[in-house]
């Protein structure tokens, strides 16, 4: 290596060095002259603020999507039970047609049901009754067990007790109105007479 070269680098050092006095700190790309320490800092903080915020709006979205499905959910729901009680006002309303229809089947004595005159008109009042049940049934309209059954109060209301030592205390004796759920649903309980024990 020529001796010579290194005071010529030297000089070409002073020179870049005189150039540069006049450029702001922040451009110089020299290892000894990089951004000051507190820049790092800043960046860092920003990054983080960054972070955080990405976050917050990840957990927004999600907050979203769930009360977005709960809207749905609930509106398809709404939409179900539309559909499976529409029939809830009409249905309460004609109970007492089948109320009274019972009450003419039950009321036609044997003899009635012998005479020839009178066979046609009693087999019609009887499929009339059993045509109101299978539409009943279509939609979704059962009649509720009473009798022998033990008190339910969600599906049958105590209209008077009976003492009899022939039933367990609390098991329905008597049915004098017929109890009917729509689906799920209570539509009119079953108004019956419950054993007790006798004093």
């Amino acid at each position: 290596m020529n001796d010579n070269s290194k005071p010529q680098d030297d000089a070409a050092n002073e020179d870049v060095k005189a150039e540069l006095k006049g450029v702001p700190e922040e451009f110089l790309t020299d290892d000894d002259e990089l951004e000051p320490p507190e820049a790092d800092s800043n960046i860092t903080e920003a990054l983080e603020a960054l972070k955080r915020d990405l976050e917050e709006a990840k957990q927004e979205v999600l907050y979203a999507k769930a009360d977005t499905q709960n809207v749905r959910r609930r509106a398809e729901k709404d939409i179900q039970d539309a559909r499976n009680y529409a029939a809830t006002g009409f249905a309460r309303d004609i109970l007492s047609v089948w109320d009274n229809l019972s009450r003419a089947v039950q009321a036609i004595p044997d003899s009635l049901r012998e005479d020839e005159k009178m066979k046609g008109l009693v087999f019609g009042i009887e499929a009339t009754q059993r045509e109101l049940e299978k539409v009943f049934k279509q939609h979704g309209i059962e009649r509720i067990a009473a009798m022998d059954m033990p008190l339910d109060p969600n599906q049958h209301q105590a209209m008077m007790e009976v003492p009899t030592d022939e039933k367990e205390p609390g098991t329905i004796v008597q049915e004098m109105q017929s109890g009917w759920m729509i689906k799920d649903r209570l539509l009119r309980p079953a108004m019956v007479g419950v054993a007790k024990k006798p004093d």
